[in-house]
């Protein structure tokens, strides 16, 4: 395979803990994301799936540098993102975009579609001379599937599906290279759901785009991605192809989750065994000992709390299975 266009080594984002008013001393920290690695390739997805307040988001903040990592690396064709500022970065994330989840707050209410689009242009004004902007908006808005006479509208004037297409076109706007796409569908109804990832799709054709699509829907990540990581409290416990982790998971976390999915058709929910998972998330301040997810596991033993796993493909495992989980027990589901 060719070399990856973005890589991602030992990323660490830890946020402190401070007691105090005037003299703030530090207590602990909230370990968000806590030494993952990855790959991204060049026209690949990648989707980035796990529980709410797992570090996904904290994750794709750090791949812009919009939150500076504690510790490891980000790089985009080699080059370090993590030690970049001022004009260097500015230049990297031309070709590195983000789609936000919510798409009404992250569009300012005041200001035109028109000027959302092209605000990028403002920061590259190599990328559209300031005579040809307002064409390059348009063919934008045409693109993403909406009308180019609707650039003088305000966020308020469209629906939840229209203002998600603007956010994509404003993603667009530089000819990027990775569009990272955090939770892009989560706050739209299901019918809309399927246009806008559709559209992703489409795009990506179109452009050669790579995208790291985050979200909580398996579902959808089955349907749109090459390659799926499962995260858990901070931490990457399996990543493999969409075949891999779809059909044949060896991690407990993975196979709980996939058991928690729903099957529209009646016969297939018959027979099928749920997994429900004991106690709650653990506090990201104070994360379990060796394995994070043994407080929860049916399969945990004592080796479970005095040495962590190590994300690697497990011994004696064949065909699909044979894929990376961080888990001393890793085995496909009885």
């Amino acid at each position: 395979m060719a070399e990856p266009i973005l890589t991602v080594d030992g990323l660490v984002k830890h946020f402190p803990l401070t007691q105090g008013i005037v003299f703030k001393r530090r207590i602990g920290a909230v370990q968000a994301v806590d030494g993952i690695s990855f790959e991204l390739h060049k026209g690949e997805t990648l989707g980035i799936v796990g529980e709410s307040g797992c570090g996904k988001s904290t994750v794709a903040k750090v791949l812009m540098n919009l939150e500076r990592a504690t510790a490891g690396q980000v790089r985009y064709k080699g080059q370090d993102i993590t030690s970049m500022s001022g004009k260097a970065l500015r230049a990297v994330r031309r070709n590195i975009q983000l789609v936000f989840q919510d798409p009404y707050t992250s569009l300012n209410p005041r200001m035109t579609v028109g000027d959302i689009i092209g605000e990028p242009f403002e920061i590259h004004p190599e990328v559209a001379p300031k005579g040809s902007r307002r064409k390059e908006v348009q063919d934008l808005l045409e693109v993403v599937g909406l009308n180019p006479e609707y650039i003088n509208r305000y966020p308020h004037q469209f629906s939840g599906g229209q203002r998600q297409r603007i956010g994509i076109a404003r993603g667009l706007a530089l000819k990027p290279e990775i569009i990272i796409c955090d939770e892009p569908v989560s706050a739209l109804d299901v019918s809309v759901q399927a246009q806008v990832i559709n559209l992703l799709d489409q795009l990506q054709s179109e452009f050669n785009l790579s995208y790291v699509f985050i979200a909580h829907d398996l579902s959808i990540v089955r349907h749109i991605c090459d390659r799926v990581a499962v995260m858990y409290l901070g931490k990457m416990v399996e990543i493999g192809t969409e075949e891999q982790i779809y059909e044949h998971p060896t991690h407990p976390y993975t196979q709980a989750l996939l058991s928690a999915v729903p099957v529209p058709d009646p016969v297939g929910r018959e027979g099928r065994r749920r997994i429900i998972l004991s106690g709650d998330l653990p506090s990201p301040a104070n994360p379990p000992s060796g394995c994070r997810f043994r407080t929860r596991c049916w399969k945990a033993q004592t080796r479970c709390g005095e040495e962590e796993p190590l994300l690697a493909t497990p011994e004696g495992m064949t065909g699909e299975a044979l894929h990376p989980s961080a888990c001393h027990f890793a085995a496909e589901r009885s």
